[in-house]
């Protein structure tokens, strides 16, 4: 949206488009939210309501001081609409399409129809489809922990943005991202398939986890499970993490926002382990852990530096 306003308000000017494009190239994700903004600019339905708005405004008996004021704030009223609407399209859309999701800070255990559990970790969202005999379940967002009950005669399937994981009676994790798919298995065992070529698929054995994005599924590695799994007790564990990496995971709890502000701190190495019911804390802790000091503001707004 930024980007957005800024060519609109400088259209001819070489700087800004260069600096755009420079932006625009450097990863996948801002091209598609910059489409997703111009489609959303293009709506018929926004131009239409800003067709109506202007017409009611032309007709207004305000004096002139008064309609220029009226017509900047309907203006700013508009815009404010759009990032909004803009902001929260991607939480509406998983709404609409989740049989069952979780909020920032919440954990949730499910019986699925077939009598397997799930348990959704913190911002997660699934999708069911257990009609027929079938046994299909879409992450949408977020992580969750399957502990499937065996059925030989129907296979188990968790389609993800970039993967498929097919078992028949197993446990394992699923954690899924914009970049990124992460298998990890617990027991038994699973095969994993992209979902752009099906031919490329890895089968992993308890203990091991793979990534799958949109260009391959990474080579089988170990996974230090009780790190891994640690959110399903209620902690996250770090081991000489950089600071920035593992604020990022307690960030996944919190329903604020953290800023770091100092350069410095990104790189830092923490240890511990640290509670997530309570992830305002467990982020000053982390923080105190390494002397960063903290600036907070309302709405939950943490700025370290």
């Amino acid at each position: 949206m930024d980007w957005f306003i800024r060519l609109q308000s400088k259209p001819d000017d070489d700087r800004t488009r260069h600096d755009f494009a420079r932006w625009r190239d450097a990863h996948v994700a801002h091209d598609e939210a910059f489409r997703r903004i111009e489609r959303l600019m293009a709506m018929p339905s926004l131009h239409e309501a800003s067709r109506r708005d202007a017409a009611r405004l032309a007709k207004s008996p305000r004096p002139e001081t008064r309609r220029s004021w009226t017509k900047y704030a309907a203006a700013m009223a508009a815009a404010l609409l759009i990032v909004v609407g803009y902001l929260q399209y991607p939480a509406l859309l998983l709404r609409w399409q989740a049989d069952h999701m979780t909020a920032p800070g919440e954990r949730k255990i499910l019986t699925l129809p077939d009598g397997s559990l799930i348990e959704l970790n913190t911002s997660s969202a699934v999708a069911l489809d257990f009609a027929g005999g079938r046994r299909r379940l879409s992450l949408l967002a977020g992580e969750v922990f399957f502990d499937v009950k065996p059925d030989s005669a129907h296979p188990f399937t968790v389609t993800t943005r970039f993967s498929e994981t097919t078992v028949k009676g197993t446990a394992f994790s699923i954690r899924t991202g914009d970049d990124e798919d992460m298998i990890l298995l617990a027991h038994g065992r699973v095969a994993v398939s992209r979902l752009a070529d099906r031919s490329s698929m890895v089968e992993i054995d308890p203990g091991q986890f793979v990534t799958a994005d949109a260009a391959a599924i990474s080579e089988v590695r170990t996974a230090a499970l009780d790190m891994a799994l640690a959110w399903r007790d209620g902690r996250v564990v770090f081991r000489e993490e950089a600071f920035a990496k593992a604020l990022s995971e307690l960030d996944r709890y919190y329903v604020g926002s953290v800023v770091i502000a100092n350069e410095q701190l990104e790189t830092m190495k923490i240890s511990g382990s640290y509670r997530i019911d309570d992830p305002r804390t467990a982020i000053l802790t982390l923080a105190a852990a390494i002397g960063a000091k903290e600036a907070r503001f309302p709405g939950g707004l943490i700025i370290l530096y």
